[in-house]
């Protein structure tokens, strides 16, 4: 949870900082002083304050988004990890790639886990994109099934949404059953 209330703060810090700016920018404009404008309008036609209130509610609108998306994510893949029963830690099984975006501007991996077991197993691993602060911004789970004993699965881990900046995936928990 400590993470969710990290990116809450940093998000609502954002819409702070840009209405502060919006507002200052916007107020600098709205001329007055001279006597010709009487009317608290500036002469563009803006009135600063809504504009102001607008941008407020935009950037805290999208913060809201950013965290709605961020918990939903987790949720879902702590339910897919949690269905899995007699599962064992695989973490040290598991290799990913560099990540990459898709045409839908999805950022991807390509996990690749090592079977060590005398018999095929299936593993789910959970992939967590960190921007370069290392806060977490989605996560997915990513099944790879039945892969043959002493051999090697491939599956593609894929953002729920599009992520921007310097993602650097790695891997949660890892499971093999």
């Amino acid at each position: 949870m400590t993470v969710h209330r990290a990116r809450r703060t940093r998000a609502r810090a954002a819409a702070a900082a840009l209405v502060a700016v919006l507002a200052a920018g916007l107020t600098a404009c709205s001329g007055g002083s001279d006597g010709n404008n009487q009317s608290g309008v500036n002469p563009s036609g803006l009135n600063p304050s809504g504009a102001a209130s607008k941008a407020a509610s935009a950037a805290a609108s999208l913060a809201s988004q950013a965290n709605d998306a961020l918990a939903s994510a987790t949720a879902e893949a702590g339910r897919r990890l949690d269905g899995i029963k007699n599962g064992i830690d695989a973490r040290d099984a598991v290799t990913l790639g560099a990540p990459a975006t898709d045409a839908d501007g999805r950022t991807t991996v390509e996990v690749n886990v090592d079977n060590k077991a005398d018999k095929a197993k299936s593993f789910a691993v959970q992939v967590n994109f960190k921007d370069a602060g290392g806060n977490l911004l989605d996560t997915v789970v990513v099944t790879v099934n039945d892969v043959p004993a002493g051999r090697t699965g491939k599956g593609t881990a894929r953002s729920t949404h599009k992520l921007s900046g310097n993602v650097k995936p790695e891997v949660g928990t890892a499971l093999r059953y």
